[in-house]
């Protein structure tokens, strides 16, 4: 039975927190975005929900064997996950707030008192001893009654930061994928550059030798020897270099794919390697459905609201019960004589701050501070994301284009060539305008391959900035 001022004491105290808990921990509400609605540029892209997995959106074997490996073994995928095991136990833990606490004591002490105090004079009185014995087993409960919905905060907190983390860690796997994609992209049109090079190598040696008998014949002069040499030492110097490119490429990939470097097995064909663009259209708006970084931005200013609740929280009043029931006797054969040696003690306390006021509303304004701080992190990354979506439609419209050209002038850089080596053959072209044409046609064939890469990546990061498919 609980005496009656210790239920008026709870009674009022429970009934002031009440009138005051209005004014703790607010509901969240998405900042103001002013998100447009439209993309700057008009192009193909994906609606809210659907978007391509991985396995879907890209179709060359080797790739999507170096990408299931990149899953499975990046360091940074697993450093991840340790980090996603941290916030779930700290998220049962936050769960778990609610429940009281138990503390289990038991102890036994001997004391000898002084003659001439009263305990021992009355000691050896009474008991005919000099000593006093204390035999004790005691269970403890405390229960914080939550009148604020600190519990509730708590849990919300950490719900967030563990969904954001999760939300975080699709965000890296995105960007995995994306890098392991690019840097395959990026070997195939090194290889590609390299074979180019060779080309161009066998090309020049044929009309260096056509040169060499006009020149042993009076024909033309050394000059003319010397211009074809250099125009073929133009190419010798790109296998080197690419070659070299190769080598760091190669090693990069496979420390992506949690590989010490090695070779890598790749497809052949720069050209094949462009997607399907079976992207559907959509509007910006749309992008909070699937971004998992936007995802996680709000969910860590809903981590933040929360945590600013509970610094508000902690200005005020708590209320805590501890409630404790044991046995104590001064005699070892009569411990556990019940109910003779049975204690119980009901407590209720309330704990309200005054000196440490000013500590207290100094961390609400600063949690305050890092929630105003969040949100407008959140609108950065949103602002992030749609231009990110801009400039990757822009990229792949203006390749595509510049493809076509590049196209048309392959075909008539090819038949350029041909027409001068004829002509110069009969006589009616110098060895300048056949130099020219070969080294135009090297030049134009690097500059295809870069806009091949170019409009590869844009693709990718199209699908990045989009979210992403990781399933």
């Amino acid at each position: 039975m609980i005496p009656s001022h210790i239920k008026n004491f709870l009674v009022t105290g429970i009934i002031a927190s009440f009138l005051l808990a209005c004014t703790v921990g607010k509901k969240y509400t998405r900042p103001e975005l002013n998100i447009p609605e439209n993309y700057k540029e008009t192009s193909q892209i994906t609606g809210d929900t659907i978007i391509l997995p991985w396995k879907t959106f890209f179709k060359d074997p080797q790739l999507i064997g170096l990408i299931e490996k990149a899953l499975m073994k990046n360091n940074e995928i697993h450093t991840a996950l340790k980090n996603m095991e941290q916030l779930d136990l700290a998220y049962k833990q936050a769960k778990n707030n609610i429940m009281p606490t138990v503390d289990f004591s038991a102890g036994a002490n001997r004391a000898w008192p002084s003659k001439n105090s009263l305990n021992g004079s009355l000691n050896e009185q009474f008991i005919g001893t000099k000593y006093i014995d204390d035999f004790s087993a005691t269970v403890q409960f405390s229960w914080e009654v939550d009148i604020w919905g600190k519990t509730k905060m708590q849990k919300e907190s950490a719900a967030a930061e563990y969904f954001a983390q999760k939300e975080n860690m699709t965000a890296l796997k995105t960007r995995i994928i994306v890098q392991v994609a690019q840097a395959y992209y990026n070997l195939i049109g090194l290889d590609e550059q390299l074979k180019i090079a060779k080309n161009n190598i066998e090309l020049s040696d044929r009309t260096l030798q056509m040169m060499k008998l006009q020149f042993t014949s009076g024909q033309i002069n050394s000059l003319a020897i010397q211009q074809s040499e250099a125009q073929k030492k133009t190419a010798e110097l790109l296998i080197p270099m690419a070659n070299q490119n190769i080598s760091v490429q190669e090693n990069a990939l496979s420390i992506l794919c949690g590989e010490y470097p090695g070779k890598i097995a790749r497809g052949n064909n720069l050209k094949n390697m462009v997607p399907e663009n079976q992207l559907s259209e959509g509007v910006p708006a749309q992008l909070l459905s699937r971004r998992p970084d936007l995802k996680a931005a709000e969910l860590t200013v809903i981590s933040f609201n929360a945590k600013t609740g509970l610094s508000k929280a902690a200005m005020y009043p708590s209320i805590s019960l501890s409630p404790q029931i044991g046995i104590n006797s001064y005699k070892f054969n009569s411990w556990f004589d019940l109910p003779g040696s049975l204690t119980k003690t009901l407590a209720a306390n309330l704990a309200l701050p005054l000196l440490q006021k000013r500590q207290f509303k100094t961390a609400y304004e600063t949690a305050l501070i890092e929630q105003e701080k969040a949100a407008i992190s959140f609108r950065q990354t949103m602002m992030t994301a749609v231009a990110e979506v801009s400039d990757a439609m822009a990229k792949s419209q203006s390749t595509s284009e510049r493809l076509v050209l590049l196209e048309e002038r392959t075909a008539i850089l090819d038949k350029g060539i041909n027409d001068a080596l004829k002509l110069y053959k009969s006589g009616m072209a110098n060895y300048l305008e056949v130099i020219t044409a070969q080294n135009n046609k090297l030049q134009n064939d690097l500059e295809y391959i870069n806009t091949n890469l170019e409009k590869l990546n844009a693709e990718v990061d199209l699908y990045r900035a989009l979210g992403g498919g990781v399933n």
